[in-house]
């Protein structure tokens, strides 16, 4: 009876969790293995048979003899860096904004989350015809030093320019999270605060901020991940120019394995990138955790 009873519980994990067990099997687990084999090879990425063993070969070329990635890694962590601040402190205001009761706050809620809603390539060619049209007639019609900038035409501008559009698609979401935490604050403690003498920034760091460091720690991940993952605005937007200045290190690795056929090279690189990436996500998911607290 036991045996059957068993017999029968295993047969239903079988049937919920085998099809999803496989699909991610194949779609994630088989390929990053692969990816992690291949890391230690010379491969053009055509044919199996001419993947050639290298060892660690690739990965002391990495780190002694390619300027170009350690070039996209600095930029990505400046990119990475000022995209943090920048959209988790916009996401944050619009989010205390829009908690207040304002007439058609659910209206600026759905603009405000809008343009996450669009994909990065078309985003970035959107943007593209910004900067390079739009910008320009701006510029001549008022004469603004701004808009006349070759936003992407400079390293500066081009870096910055990716930061504009990164903040304007991502904020809005962070926006989404950060209202479904303020609104979860218990009413009666803002109250208490305004009551014993608080400012309302006050209440804002000493009430709010700690008791929606769930939703900061979540939003901080997401944008950590996304922001080093950029690859569509960065391709649609400046291709990594001019020449590799503002190239991000998932741009290099797509150019290393597609542009140049060097498979081998562009998985190691690869590889190295998801443990910086774990790392540093992990780290940072772990420091903001500490500081949660209970209402």
């Amino acid at each position: 009876m036991h045996t059957r009873k068993q017999s029968r519980q295993w047969l239903q994990q079988l049937v919920f969790l085998g099809p999803g067990t496989i699909a991610f099997s194949i779609i994630v687990l088989i390929p990053f293995l692969l990816g992690f084999y291949y890391s230690f090879t010379e491969w053009n990425g055509l044919d199996l048979n001419k993947a050639k063993w290298t060892g660690m070969a690739n990965i002391t070329r990495i780190f002694t003899n390619d300027d170009k990635f350690w070039t996209a890694f600095g930029f990505t962590l400046r990119f990475t860096f000022v995209t943090i601040i920048a959209t988790n402190v916009l996401g944050f205001l619009l989010a205390l904004l829009l908690t207040r009761p304002l007439k058609g706050r659910n209206a600026l809620r759905t603009i405000f989350f809008l343009p996450n809603v669009l994909g990065g390539i078309l985003l970035g060619y959107i943007w593209q015809f910004i900067f390079t049209k739009g910008f320009k007639t701006i510029g001549e019609l008022t004469g603004w030093p701004m808009f006349e900038l070759p936003w992407l035409g400079t390293p500066n501008t081009g870096f910055w320019g990716l930061v504009i559009v990164f903040v304007w698609q991502t904020a809005g979401y962070m926006m989404i999270i950060y209202i479904a935490a303020i609104v979860g604050v218990p009413k009666d403690l803002m109250e208490a605060a305004t009551i014993d003498g608080a400012t309302y920034w006050q209440s804002i760091r000493k009430i709010t901020a700690p008791l929606i460091m769930p939703a900061i720690t979540v939003c901080l991940f997401l944008t950590t991940s996304n922001a080093f993952k950029m690859f569509d605005l960065n391709f649609s937007l400046t291709k990594g120019g001019p020449g590799t200045s503002t190239q991000s290190l998932a741009y290099n690795i797509y150019a290393e394995a597609l542009i140049n056929n060097r498979y081998g090279l562009g998985t190691a690189k690869a590889m190295l990138f998801f443990f910086a990436v774990s790392i540093i996500a992990v780290t940072q998911v772990w420091l903001t955790k500490r500081k949660e607290v209970e209402a």
